[in-house]
């Protein structure tokens, strides 16, 4: 069923809200919560994706969306500043964790 303006445009500011929420899970380091967000972001993309987020919109309808795409670009930079440290954490030790069973290996420790 193909949603009309004013229903493209509350998905993508409930994405918003979503958005909002995965900020303060990435920021309080709640990485399930991050992810189960994550999750639901998607939902909306496919909801999106598949019943019209392509129609022509009105002209405040578009604005709207404009808005909630530009916050949620926003979040979008801020959750990555938060993770990206994390994750060169994780690398890091994956390595490490690697390097020590090759070492144990040639070793036979």
């Amino acid at each position: 069923m193909m949603m009309n303006g004013q229903e493209v445009v509350s998905v993508y500011e409930a994405m918003v809200g979503i958005s909002d929420q995965m900020l303060a899970a990435a920021a309080s380091s709640d990485w399930d919560r991050l992810v189960q967000l994550e999750h639901q972001c998607a939902a909306c993309v496919r909801q999106l994706k598949d019943n019209g987020d392509g129609q022509p919109l009105a002209a405040q309808e578009r604005v709207r969306k404009v808005d909630a795409i530009r916050k949620m670009m926003a979040v979008d930079r801020k959750i990555r500043d938060l993770t990206q440290p994390w994750m060169a954490n994780l690398s890091a030790l994956m390595n490490n964790n690697q390097t020590e069973r090759r070492l144990a290996r040639a070793y036979g420790l």
